[in-house]
């Protein structure tokens, strides 16, 4: 796996393919799920499917930080998006994801086994939940996060 932040602002990076795709609530919004490459992690994630297209057996890579900014230093004042694109290529994490989101972790669950956790993220509505080993999600207790995702 690799590292895409320094500092310690990843709080969670994993790779995972695509196993369902539900688009049968809303026009512009699908419900993903997908499984790590381990098959340790398992993710539902609410995705725009007009800025994030996806198919099944498909390859995301995806982190979540505490920053974009890419030596892990905290955010300044300005929102993200005020980086014009293109102006200063590879001047924060969002240059090098294809979706990026901010939200906040509102819940945990411990799963039945002792061995897992389940983690709900908001992105404004959009929602995600991501189940795995505590070692690796347990870096998740924070409240507030970017999503990044790329293929």
């Amino acid at each position: 796996m690799m590292t895409t932040t320094g500092g310690d602002a990843t709080l969670f990076e994993e790779s995972f393919t695509i196993t369902n795709i539900d688009q049968s609530k809303y026009d512009r919004v699908a419900r993903i799920y997908a499984t790590s490459t381990d098959n340790q992690t398992v993710i539902s994630l609410d995705v725009n499917v007009e800025l994030f297209p996806c198919q099944v057996s498909e390859g995301i890579n995806v982190v979540l930080a505490t920053s974009l900014a890419l030596d892990g230093s905290k955010d300044d004042e300005k929102g993200w998006r005020d980086n014009k694109k293109g102006v200063h290529p590879e001047t924060s994490l969002a240059e090098m994801f294809d979706y990026v989101c901010h939200g906040k972790i509102y819940k945990f669950e411990d799963g039945e086994d002792g061995q897992t956790i389940k983690a709900y993220v908001s992105f404004g509505g959009l929602l995600m939940s991501l189940e795995g080993p505590y070692k690796k999600l347990s870096p998740l207790r924070v409240e507030y996060a970017y999503l990044l995702v790329k293929k």
